[in-house]
C-alpha cells in the first residue's frame, strides 16, 4: 500500500485537471455561442424588418435615410475594421417625402446611376387622400422579372400589401394607390447602369383617381398603356380591355389627325417584329403646327442608323420636305416641330436584331399661341429657330427667311456650308461637295464617313462594285445643294444597286443595307442627286 499510494495520489491530479480544463472549454464554448446569438439579435433589430419602421424619419420635411449598417458597427471602435461580404449602397439618396406633390429620381439622373445604390423614398399624404405616382422616364437594367436593378413600389392596406417592379426602358403607366403612405424602393447590382428614372406623385381622392391622356383605365383606377388594348389578352379584372375591339386598326402606320395623338412601333413595348415598314402620315388643321415628343425609344443599338430607325419628315410624304432627323439606339430623340400642319413619320426594321421599339405623341401647337424665346427667330409658319441655324446657308424656314438679309444680319453670316469630298472612295461622282453632319446616317464628319466605308472596300473585285458605290457614297456623303441643303440619292439608284448587287451580296454574307422605298422616286435634280 505505502508503494502503490503515491502513483494514486498523481492519478488524483491528473483527473482533476482534465476534468477542470473540460469545464473551462464547456464555459468558453457557450460563452462563445452566446455572444453570437446576441450580435445577431441586435443586428436583426436594427434591420427594417417592414415598412413600417421607415416612417420614424420625420414629419414634415423631408430627411435622408441612414444607409443599412452592418453589425461590425456595434463593435469595439479601436478593432480593425472586418470586410463585409454584401456591398453597401455609395449614394446616399431616399427620404420621406410629405407635400401634397413632388418629384423623386434616381441618383445622378439624368446620367448613369451608381452601383449598389438602394433609395427608399416614402411618400405620405393625409388620409383620406391616395398616393398617385407617375413615372416619366425608366431605363433601368432588365428586363423581367427585375432581378438586378429594379424600381419598386409597395402600398400597404388593411386587407393586403401590394408590390409592383419595373425595369427596362419602358416607362409604365401611371399608379393609382389604395394607400396614403407608398414606399418607393430602388435598386441597383454592382454591375449594368441605365440612366435611371424620374417620376412625379401627388395626392389625390379616392373618387377621382385618373391615368394620363393616352392611357386605358379600368378597374376603377387601373392605368394601362395603349399597346396593352385590344391585345387578345385581357389586362383588366372587367375586361374592359378587350371590349370594342373592332375599330382598332391593327397594321402600323396611317393616317394620323385632330389636335393630339400617339403613335409606337408594332408589338411595343414588346419586341417588334423583323422586317417592319411603318409611315404615319400627320395632319392637323391650318394655322397649327406640329410637335412631336417621344415617351419610350430604344432601337437596335448601331454606328450608322440604316437597319432599324425612326426617320421623320416635314411634309406629307417621304419625298418632299426636309427631314427633321432620323434616330435609333436607345437615346431618345429631341422634341420635333412641324414648319406647317403636316408631318410624316417612318418606322423602318430589317431581318436582324429586334429591341422594344417607341411610342410617340403629336400635339398640334396654333401658331398664334406659339410664341419664341428673345434669341430665338420666329418664321411665318410659327416655328422657331435657335440663332446658329440663322444664315449658314439652309433653309430653315419654308419661305427661306432666315436666310435673307444675312449681309446685314447680327447673326454669323454663311460663307459655305459645302464642303469639297475628300473620302478617296467617293471621289469621281457627277458632284464633288458634300455636307455635314448627315442627319440622315448620324455621320459627324467625312473622318467617321471614311472609317465607317472601310467595311465596303472587301466589295471592289465585284462587277456591280460601281452602281453599289454611287449608291453608297451617296447615302454616306450627300450631294450638297448650292439652294441649301443636301440630297439624298434618288431611288432609281439604289433599285439599279440592288438589282446588280444583291445576289453577289449573298456570297460575303452581306445582306442588302437599304431600303430603297425610303428614297425620292424622282429624276429631278433639284429633289436627289444621280451620284
Amino acid at each position: 500500500m505505502r508503494l502503490r499510494s503515491p502513483g494514486c495520489g498523481w492519478g488524483v491530479v491528473v483527473v482533476s485537471a482534465a476534468a477542470l480544463l473540460l469545464l473551462v472549454a464547456l464555459g468558453l464554448a457557450l460563452a462563445l455561442i452566446l455572444t453570437q446569438i446576441k450580435g445577431q439579435a441586435v443586428g436583426d433589430q436594427l434591420l427594417p424588418t417592414s415598412p413600417p419602421n421607415l416612417l420614424s424619419a420625420g414629419d414634415g420635411e423631408s430627411h435622408t435615410l441612414p444607409t443599412i449598417p452592418s453589425n461590425r458597427s456595434q463593435q469595439d471602435s479601436t478593432a480593425p475594421p472586418q470586410p463585409t461580404k454584401i456591398p453597401l449602397p455609395e449614394t446616399r439618396c431616399g427620404g420621406v417625402l410629405t407635400d401634397p406633390e413632388g418629384s423623386f429620381s434616381s441618383p445622378n439622373h439624368p446620367g448613369s446611376y451608381p452601383p449598389n445604390s438602394l433609395c427608399v423614398w416614402v411618400i405620405r399624404v393625409p388620409p383620406p387622400s391616395l398616393v398617385q405616382i407617375h413615372v416619366s422616364f425608366l431605363t433601368v437594367e432588365g428586363p423581367s422579372p427585375c432581378l438586378f436593378d429594379w424600381l419598386e413600389v409597395q402600398e400597404q392596406t388593411e386587407q393586403s400589401s401590394m408590390v409592383t417592379r419595373f425595369c427596362g426602358n419602358v416607362a409604365p403607366p401611371t399608379v393609382n394607390t389604395n394607400s396614403s403612405t407608398v414606399w418607393v424602393t430602388f435598386r441597383s447590382d454592382s454591375s449594368i447602369a441605365g440612366t435611371g428614372f424620374s417620376a412625379q406623385y401627388r395626392a389625390v381622392q379616392p373618387g377621382h383617381k385618373s391615368c394620363s391622356r393616352e392611357e386605358f383605365m379600368c378597374d376603377r383606377g387601373r392605368c394601362l398603356l395603349p399597346v396593352s388594348v385590344c391585345d387578345g389578352h385581357p389586362n383588366c379584372h372587367d375586361q374592359t380591355d378587350e371590349a370594342n375591339c373592332s375599330h382598332k386598326h391593327k397594321e402600323c402606320g396611317g393616317q394620323k389627325t385632330g389636335p393630339y395623338g400617339y403613335l409606337s412601333s408594332p408589338n411595343h413595348p414588346k419586341p417588334y417584329p423583323h422586317q417592319q415598314l411603318c409611315i404615319w402620315h400627320i395632319s392637323v388643321e391650318e394655322g397649327h403646327v406640329i410637335t412631336l415628343s417621344f415617351r419610350n425609344f430604344s432601337l437596335e443599338i448601331q454606328d450608322v442608323c440604316e437597319f432599324d430607325y425612326v426617320e421623320v419628315h416635314d411634309s406629307t410624304d417621304t419625298g418632299a420636305g426636309r427631314v427633321l432627323g432620323r434616330f435609333c439606339g436607345a437615346t431618345f430623340p429631341p422634341d420635333l416641330t412641324s414648319s406647317g400642319p403636316h408631318m410624316t413619320v417612318v418606322f423602318v426594321a430589317d431581318e436582324g436584331v429586334a429591341d422594344s421599339g417607341f411610342n410617340a405623341t403629336y400635339q398640334a401647337v396654333s401658331v398664334l399661341d406659339r410664341t419664341c424665346g428673345p434669341s430665338q427667330f420666329a418664321c411665318s409658319t410659327g416655328e422657331c429657330l435657335q440663332p446658329q441655324w440663322l444664315c449658314d446657308g439652309w433653309n430653315d424656314c419654308p419661305d427661306g427667311a432666315d436666310e435673307q438679309g444675312c449681309g446685314n444680319s447680327t447673326y454669323p453670316p454663311f460663307t459655305s456650308s459645302c464642303e469639297f469630298i475628300e473620302v478617296e472612295m467617293c471621289r469621281g461622282l457627277s458632284y464633288n461637295l458634300t455636307s455635314f453632319p448627315n442627319i440622315w446616317l448620324s455621320i459627324a464628319d467625312q473622318r467617321e464617313a471614311a472609317t465607317l466605308l472601310r467595311q465596303y472596300r472587301v466589295l471592289m473585285e465585284l462587277a456591280c462594285f460601281e452602281p453599289l458605290q454611287k449608291l453608297v457614297c451617296g447615302m454616306f456623303l450627300p450631294q450638297c445643294s448650292p439652294q441649301g441643303g443636301v440630297l439624298q440619292p434618288c431611288r432609281s439608284v439604289c433599285s439599279a444597286a440592288e438589282r446588280q448587287c444583291s445576289q453577289a451580296l449573298d456570297l460575303f454574307s452581306f445582306s442588302w443595307p437599304f431600303n430603297c422605298h425610303l428614297l425620292p422616286d424622282s429624276q429631278d435634280p433639284m429633289e436627289c442627286s444621280l451620284p
